[in-house]
C-alpha cells in the first residue's frame, strides 16, 4: 500500500503567492526523488472550533489561512529513501519557508484503505 506524509500549517494570507512558489519548487524536488503526488490545499470552508480544529491545531492568527498538504509515496520504504535524498538535495538549501515552521504539523501515515 502507499504511504502519505501529511502537513498542516498556518500561512499568512499575504504570503499566498510566495507559499505557492515555495510549494511548487519543493514539490518538484520531492517528485524528483520518488514522490508520486504532491498536493497543496488552501483553506476555504474550514470551521473554527472551540475544542479542536485545524485553526487551533496550528494556532492560526486572523491574518493567516490554514494549508493542508500531503505527499504520496509508493511505500514507506520509497518515502524513507526519498526523504533522505530530498534532505541532501542542494535545492532545498535555497528554500525559504513563507510560514512559521514551529507551528507546522507533520506526520507519516500508513495507508489502510485505498478505493
Amino acid at each position: 500500500m502507499s504511504y502519505v506524509d501529511g502537513f498542516v500549517a498556518a500561512v499568512p494570507k499575504a504570503n499566498r503567492e510566495k507559499y505557492l512558489e515555495h510549494a511548487s519548487a519543493v514539490a518538484a524536488i520531492f517528485k524528483d526523488h520518488g514522490a508520486l503526488q504532491v498536493v497543496e490545499n488552501w483553506s476555504d470552508d474550514v470551521p473554527q472550533g472551540k475544542v479542536t480544529s485545524f485553526w487551533l491545531a496550528v494556532q492560526a492568527k486572523d491574518d493567516e489561512n490554514v494549508v493542508l498538504s500531503w505527499v504520496l509515496w509508493q511505500s514507506k520504504e520509497a518515502r524513507d529513501a526519498g526523504w533522505a535524498k530530498v534532505m541532501e538535495d542542494p535545492r532545498m538549501a535555497t528554500q525559504e519557508m513563507p510560514l512559521d515552521g514551529k507551528r507546522l504539523i507533520y506526520g507519516g501515515f500508513q495507508t489502510i484503505l485505498e478505493v
